[in-house]
């Protein structure tokens, strides 16, 4: 494998979020009854015009402008002509010499080190139907709900060199499209889809392989298995004598394998011409500037604020900004406490994040609000708990016991702040476990662990650790 270079781009289909379809009034919603969603003209009856939904238009040019691309000015649309079944019209209207979107990076942290990956375009297309195989022995069945539906391709230049890399690309950019708002992500329903080109090549060699391209990836563990597969099976193919030969493959998650599905295309085989039916799209200024209004805060642009703002590491700025929804609990939570953004993002990156993910919940899901747990973090900040017992608090209000302040009432749990009752049960110790103490004095540090353990359960929990060690280590020293 140390012999071999890995070279990867990889192709998105992002489903836009319009209502309705990118050339007709018909609904995109998910999860319809078979061909209830398609009218005349996602069906190609004779005679029908497709009509171009301004909706579409203004989110490829969001998308633009938030990866710092190139707004053409005047686009295409074409025709993409091959035959399947779930293809009506014969071709896909899609756009080749002048799509909306060219240029423009995004940048990626792979192992703490930042890459930029290129993009070569994004362009606006419509989506075929779904060709139904399960149900039906020996048939297929079409469903043409999704033809038409609007999907704006991402394309990548070829600078990943991992599988890894083509995750964390993968990640940012389902980060970003949902983060502006112009695509729910839904990888499940097939909002967010991810085709793959990979190729291998000695490494020192400057001209690339042959590729192959997995189709259809819809989830990111599937992305990183198949490209790992890939590249496997081209290296042992070249290294017993074979030669790659350009193709469409399939991944299949149960054998964690890819199979040839058939022989790749080339653009020319398409017979790309522009489209009849459709004008040329021309793009005026306050168009593009209104877009620009109305994009957030960029995840990159928040994170950085986040770490000069806030002093937070660039690890915890990155783990807060890995969703809108992640940065907005963040945010609300923050404007509760008024204070201590590192016990904010320590408790959210931590004990909550593990709760969400565990329960298979995100951050709109939380049965805990932003508010809620600023209430847990400000009984932390003035000393009322210890981490332990505000651990306790957190699992009693994640079950729907209540607030913060009515569950230390109800249970007791207020931190103990008798320093003279402390100092007590710490003598009282001491006095009772002589054995660690000579161990301790005899450079033992685990015996000192042993005794901070003791008065801890002594308290039941309820005493400052840091006060704990404090006087532990004053008396020890006497």
């Amino acid at each position: 494998m140390s012999k071999w270079e890995t070279v990867i781009g990889l192709e998105v289909h992002t489903q836009l979020t319009t209502q309705s379809k990118i050339f007709s009034g018909s609904s995109t919603a998910f999860g319809a009854a078979p061909n209830t969603q398609a009218s005349a003209v996602d069906i190609a009856l004779p005679g029908v015009l497709p009509v171009l939904n301004k909706g579409a238009i203004e989110r490829a040019i969001k998308f633009g402008l938030a990866i710092g691309a190139t707004i053409n000015r005047v686009n295409v649309f074409d025709r993409k002509n091959y035959f399947y079944p779930d293809l009506p019209k014969g071709y896909q209207i899609s756009q080749l010499a002048r799509p909306i979107v060219e240029h423009g990076s995004l940048n990626i942290q792979v192992d703490g080190v930042e890459k930029t990956i290129r993009l070569t375009r994004a362009h606006l297309e419509e989506d075929a139907g779904k060709s139904l195989h399960e149900d039906f022995h020996g048939m297929t069945g079409i469903d043409l709900n999704r033809a038409g539906t609007p999907l704006l391709e991402i394309v990548s230049e070829p600078d990943m060199r991992s599988a890894r890399e083509a995750v964390a690309y993968a990640k940012a950019l389902h980060n970003l499209v949902t983060w502006i708002g112009i695509c729910d992500g839904n990888m499940q329903e097939g909002s967010f889809r991810v085709d793959a080109n990979v190729s291998v090549r000695p490494v020192g060699q400057q001209e690339f392989g042959t590729r192959r391209e997995i189709k259809n990836l819809n989830s990111f563990r599937f992305l990183e298995q198949a490209i790992d597969y890939e590249v496997r099976w081209q290296i042992e193919q070249i290294e017993d004598g074979h030669k790659i030969q350009q193709a469409t493959v399939l991944f299949d998650p149960d054998t964690g394998e890819t199979r040839m599905m058939r022989s790749k295309e080339e653009a020319h085989d398409y017979r790309y011409f522009p489209d009849p039916d459709l004008l040329p799209v021309k793009l005026d200024e306050e168009l593009i500037e209104r877009m620009r209004a109305e994009l957030p805060e960029l995840p990159q642009q928040k994170e950085a604020r986040y770490q000069q703002e806030y002093g937070l590491s660039a690890y915890d700025a990155g783990l807060l900004t890995q969703s809108l929804a992640h940065a907005n609990y963040f945010e609300a939570a923050l404007r509760a406490l008024s204070a201590d953004a590192k016990l904010a993002a320590n408790w959210m990156n931590g004990e909550l994040a593990s709760a969400l993910n565990k329960a298979e919940l995100d951050f709109t899901q939380s049965p805990i609000s932003p508010e809620s747990l600023a209430g847990l973090l400000k009984r932390i900040a003035d000393n009322t708990l210890s981490n332990k017992l505000a651990r306790e608090v957190f699992a009693a209000m994640w079950a729907g016991e209540g607030e913060a302040d009515a569950i230390i009432e109800a249970k007791g749990l207020k931190q103990m702040s008798d320093t003279g009752e402390i100092e007590r049960i710490v003598d009282e110790v001491l006095a009772a476990n002589q054995k660690s103490v000579e161990e301790f004095r005899a450079g033992k540090d685990k015996a000192f662990n042993a005794l901070v353990g003791q008065v801890m359960k002594a308290t039941r929990g309820k005493a400052n650790p840091a006060q704990v060690n404090e006087l532990l280590k004053r008396k020890l020293a006497g």
